[in-house]
This record gives C-alpha cells, sequence and structure tokens, in this order.
C-alpha cells in the first residue's frame, strides 16, 4: 500500500525535521520515518473500519426505532438493505482487518457524534436513496454504493480531517493518498474470497522499503555535497535565501537521481516539483525545476550522470 510517493513525502517530512530540532542522531531519525509510514497503514485499516462503524450506527437506529412504545409499522418493517450491505458484511469478517482490530484495539467508538453527522448526510444523498429504492440485490451493487459513498463524501471530509487530526498528527497528510488506496481496495473486493480477501500489504515489496531506507539514509549522509551542487545552480541566490523546504526537497531529489539507476531522471523530476507545488512556496515548483535540470545537464557534461 505505501507507494514511492508516499515514502518521498515521509521523507522529506522527516529530513526538514531532522534538522529543524537540531537532531544528529540518524538511526532514530530512520525510525520514526518507518514509525509514520505505519502510521499510513493504521490509517488505512482504520478508515476501512469506518465503512463498518456507518452500518452498525446503522443498524443501532433500526434497533432503537423498534424499541420505541409505539413504533411505525415502517420502523417494525424497516428496508435493512444498506445494513444487509453484502460488501460490508464481508469487510466485517475480513481476516486481516479483524487482526488489525484485535492487535491496535482501535474502534470509532468514541467518535460517535461524527458517525451519526456522516450517516444522517449520506441518507439524504440521491446515491443512497437510488440504491435503497433498487431492486437490485447484488454484491456489485453493494460494493458500488461504498464506492461511490466514499469518493463522494468520505474522500474530501473537513469533519473527518478533524477527527483525524485529533488522533494522529500524521494522519492529515497521510489522507489524501491513502484514501485512493481505500478505493482501490474496495474495487479489488471479491465476493467469492469471502474472509480471506487480500487488504494491500503495507510494503509492495522489500524493495521499496529498502528504496525508503536507502533514499533516506543518502540525502543525510551525502548533504554536503548535494547543497554544494545546489548552490553551483544558484549563483545569484544566497542559499541561506532560498526557502528551506527547497532545499530539503533539491537534496532528497539528488540523493535519487544519483542512488538509484534504475529510476529515469524525468520521474524523479516531476515527483519533486510535485511535493514542491504542495508543500513550499508558489513559486518552488518552477525554482526547482529549473535548478535540478541544471544541475543534471552540469552531472552529464562532467561523466558523473549517466542515465537519461
Amino acid at each position: 500500500m505505501i507507494n514511492r510517493v508516499l515514502i518521498r513525502l515521509k521523507i522529506i517530512q522527516i529530513v526538514y525535521a531532522y534538522y529543524q530540532n537540531g537532531s544528529k542522531n540518524l538511526d532514530s531519525a530512520e525510525k520514526e520515518l518507518f514509525f509514520s509510514l505505519s502510521k499510513a497503514y493504521d490509517l488505512y485499516n482504520y478508515l476501512l473500519m469506518l465503512m463498518i462503524a456507518l452500518t452498525e450506527y446503522a443498524q443501532k437506529r433500526i434497533d432503537a426505532a423498534k424499541a420505541k412504545l409505539a413504533p411505525t409499522k415502517e420502523e417494525l418493517y424497516p428496508n435493512r438493505k444498506f445494513v444487509d450491505n453484502k460488501f460490508i458484511a464481508q469487510l466485517e469478517v475480513n481476516k486481516q482487518l479483524s487482526e488489525f482490530i484485535a492487535n491496535q484495539k482501535r474502534t470509532w467508538t468514541n467518535d460517535q457524534d461524527f458517525i451519526k453527522e456522516l450517516y444522517e448526510k449520506i441518507v439524504e444523498t440521491d446515491i443512497y436513496k437510488d440504491y435503497m429504492a433498487s431492486d437490485d440485490n447484488s454484491y456489485e451493487a453493494d460494493r458500488e454504493l461504498w464506492r461511490k459513498i466514499y469518493k463522494t463524501y468520505i474522500f474530501n471530509n473537513d469533519s473527518l480531517d478533524q477527527v483525524l487530526e485529533d488522533q494522529s498528527l500524521y494522519w492529515n497528510d497521510d489522507k489524501e493518498i491513502v484514501d485512493t488506496f481505500v478505493l482501490k481496495t474496495i474495487k479489488r473486493f471479491d465476493e467469492k474470497k469471502g474472509a480471506n480477501q487480500e487488504l494491500l500489504p503495507e510494503f509492495k515489496d522489500d524493495e521499496d522499503q529498502e528504496f525508503a531506507r536507502r533514499l533516506f539514509r543518502r540525502t543525510i549522509l551525502n548533504s554536503d555535497y548535494y547543497r554544494h551542487l545546489v548552490s553551483e545552480n544558484t549563483k545569484n541566490w544566497d542559499l541561506d535565501r532560498i526557502a528551506f523546504m527547497d532545499v530539503i526537497i533539491m537534496q532528497t531529489a539528488l540523493a535519487e537521481i544519483l542512488s538509484f539507476p534504475n529510476i529515469p531522471v524525468s520521474v524523479s523530476l516531476n515527483e519533486y516539483v510535485e511535493i514542491a507545488k504542495l508543500y513550499s512556496t508558489a513559486k518552488s515548483g518552477s525554482f526547482i525545476n529549473g535548478t535540478l535540470d541544471g544541475i543534471v545537464n552540469q552531472l552529464k557534461k562532467e561523466g558523473k550522470l549517466t542515465k537519461n
């Protein structure tokens, strides 16, 4: 699940903190990096749990209505299509998610006000109303409902962002990327796999984990050389006048360009320019792109960089 886009973002955050906090303990900083990445995986599981929590809340509403002294016919015989959703039933018994819940002991119990708010918003939507009125009782229709709900009402949700921020300082920066992994997971679910449906792994493979470790260490250990290259290619600028985040982004980009021969230069440049647009100043993207392009051309002329 943790892809290289997220790894790059986390490395830049941890490297920035490494210098800002005056820490010179590389091993501790590396542990912080991998802890931060693990928290992103926790968020992935926690957002899967949110769909179950919403369904459980809907069931409680049905039970409470039936328990009234004088329930209406509709309350006694409610439309159970939402609470009996086959995709959610499969997700509830998923072995990997159940193991996460047992080990982490995380629940949505303490955020019932948010659950209520989100549920009431969902039931007023055409997505929900059309689903409840439809005669299509297939697994595919049940799964598609949650894909639509997630994409429309969970993906960009300020109230949810606040709930997550209160639980973990790591999560708000991660959510936009993790949301894409949750949507991918919903689409991949197969009714035939039952409780054994595989969730996305924390790392795709050992290579990605090693990519994170190597990129982080090269960024720190070769910092003097990378900053020298930046300084040489920004002669009209004093390095101290360049936004510190820009320096960190270029330092990390150069570590990747010079340490990973199988990653095309264009891929690295595009990734770090996009990061600059998100995390630094309005003009940082074009500034970083121009500076790195100049450094790459210089290194190629000197024979220090041979890949395209």
